[in-house]
């Protein structure tokens, strides 16, 4: 064959258009980290291998979380406590250049005269609301309380038909029920196919769902164990400590609990404990789950101590993320890059994260104030950071 030949079997036209087509630009991944003394943001580069710290802010207060609203981009809240605000929400319309506090954080109505009511301690999870409507956000509270804001969070109103529910005692239990840092609401979710779709975990208090914006609620715990000896049946006993929805199907949702890892597949309400599949010597006991973006089988846990005492720290000293591709089938550990031992790493329930990108990037903080990444599932780890205070939550944020 000769060269003219050969050249008129190529299509230039086709090659040209090709080479013209501009690279697609990776999104520009930000880490939110919440900790026990301020907040911090990571700026990462496009490889996600080198990071840049911006903070602290608010050396000093605590602040339990840290989220920016994906509908603009550009508006972060923070869910903080001071010594002279008391509970309170921040906002910076600029990716934390400047603030603003809350003109009205969350805060229970006032009791009437002679009766105890209840007082935020701290606002403990925030999340925007659904795309169409813009300026909604949702903020959990200890004691366990749900606000929302209608207008990008300045002004917080109670959601009553949760926080004034005639069982809401019996759901609960006292203010002295729940974890060792006061009860919590969080988990809070908003389908993505209907914003009057709503579901919540307690700690304690069980995990509630609510199909008309709020209004009403119903427990959805059936399946779901309890600590030995306690009543299953009894709503206050269940303490879900993470509850996500699958982006990629959204009927489906996985839970770490304080009783193991379970899944549930609507429109059935029955949990099914996908974590007894998970290494005997580990066990299904954690805080966070992570889920996949685009695959509803894929999700990772990080495991901890789960024997009598509780110690909260990683089996063994040898700490690991767990995934499994099967919808909990089967698991596989991940801990290329951690400790090999004599690492007792604690991660709280919005303490690791993942980003949208391909691979998955995936991030966690300890309450050793370490920062750990893997732009790669899990493949393999880096620590990002070291010596920061006790970090409480961390979230991405990606901007297009």
């Amino acid at each position: 064959m000769t060269r003219t030949s050969a050249a008129k079997r190529i299509r230039p036209g086709r090659i040209k258009a090709r080479q013209r087509r501009p690279p697609r630009k990776p999104h520009r991944v930000i880490l939110l980290v919440a900790t026990r003394k301020g907040a911090w943001l990571f700026h990462g580069d496009a490889a996600r291998r080198y990071w840049r710290a911006d903070g602290p802010h608010f050396l000093g207060h605590i602040a339990s979380h840290l989220v920016l609203d994906p509908r603009d981009q550009r508006t972060l809240l923070l869910a903080a406590r001071t010594g002279h605000l008391g509970p309170t929400v921040l906002r910076s319309v600029d990716l934390g250049r400047a603030w603003k506090e809350a003109s009205r954080p969350p805060a229970f109505p006032k009791a009437p005269e002679g009766q105890r009511g209840r007082v935020v301690d701290h606002t403990f999870w925030l999340t925007p609301g659904h795309p169409s409507e813009p300026n909604v956000w949702y903020a959990g509270t200890s004691p366990q309380g749900l606000f929302r804001s209608a207008d990008a969070g300045d002004t917080w109103e109670p959601v009553a038909g949760l926080n004034d529910h005639p069982e809401y005692r019996v759901w609960m239990g006292g203010e002295q029920d729940g974890t060792p840092d006061g009860p919590q609401l969080h988990s809070i979710i908003v389908d993505p196919r209907d914003p009057a779709h709503l579901y919540v975990g307690m700690s304690s208090g069980g995990v509630h769902e609510s199909v008309d914006g709020g209004d009403h609620w119903h427990p959805l715990i059936k399946g779901l164990e309890v600590v030995e000896q306690l009543d299953p049946s009894n709503v206050q006993f269940h303490d879900p400590h993470c509850v996500r929805l699958c982006p990629a199907n959204p009927d489906r949702l996985y839970q770490q609990n304080h009783c193991g890892i379970y899944r549930l597949d609507r429109p059935s309400d029955q949990w099914i404990r996908i974590g007894r599949n998970m290494p005997k010597r580990v066990g299904d006991i954690g805080f966070p789950v992570v889920l996949h973006p685009r695959d509803p089988d894929t999700l990772w846990v990080f495991p901890m101590d789960g024997t009598d005492v509780w110690p909260r720290t990683s089996p063994d000293g040898k700490p690991a993320a767990y995934v499994t591709r099967n919808g909990g089938k089967t698991w596989k550990r991940l801990d290329t890059g951690l400790p090999a031992g004599q690492a007792w790493l604690t991660v709280k329930r919005q303490a690791m994260t993942n980003d949208t990108r391909e691979p998955v990037g995936l991030y966690f903080g300890t309450t050793g104030g370490e920062l750990w990444a893997s732009h790669d599932e899990g493949a393999r780890w880096t620590c990002i950071a070291r010596h920061l205070p006790e970090i409480y939550a961390v979230e991405v944020a990606e901007l297009r």
